[in-house]
């Protein structure tokens, strides 16, 4: 499957939610919502909801395939995700760094935002890899819940330690 795979197309919508291009402008407004100690309890970077610790963070999906999540109704920015790692040999993509507003938590909100990218994605390619914290079990419920598959335990560096992260596979 050879194509031009855009890891940040225009607008990607539903029903419920807008995945618009992340801009450096709307730091302010995601740090805003990403702000509340509770969304990152299970994360490996626990401390994101502090300035310096989420400008980490945004100084990296910036250079990623991301977006902004809005609620489609009220506009209101809901959270983040990200496109990475595309590898066209091996016909994968990573959909990740994530995170949304406890508001929208326990609805279908991340299962939506989620589809919209898994169907961009299988247009492209046909394995998308999901790289989820050891300890975030929210998380791990989430892609488990979307039909993934534990493919691998991995370490990534989190502010400079190797921390243990689980890999899950959804083959198209």
């Amino acid at each position: 499957m050879i194509s031009n795979f855009n890891l940040q197309p225009e607008v990607l919508e539903n029903e419920l939610t807008k995945l618009i291009p992340l801009k450096e402008k709307d730091f302010e407004a995601l740090f805003e919502a990403a702000s509340d100690p509770l969304i990152w309890e299970q994360n490996p970077a626990k401390n994101r909801h502090e300035r310096e610790a989420f400008k980490t963070f945004f100084d990296i999906i910036i250079t990623k395939g991301s977006f902004l999540i809005l609620d489609k109704h009220t506009n209101e920015i809901i959270g983040t995700t990200s496109f990475y790692d595309y590898n066209p040999e091996k016909s994968s993509v990573g959909i990740g760094y994530t995170f949304i507003t406890r508001k929208y938590w326990g609805g279908p909100y991340n299962k939506a935002n989620k589809k919209l990218m898994i169907d961009y994605a299988f247009q492209h390619v046909n394995s998308v890899l999901f790289h989820v914290g050891a300890e975030n079990f929210r998380s791990q419920k989430a892609v488990l819940k979307l039909g993934a598959e534990k493919i691998n335990d991995i370490l990534f560096k989190v502010n400079g330690v190797d921390t243990p992260y689980f890999e899950y596979e959804l083959k198209k």
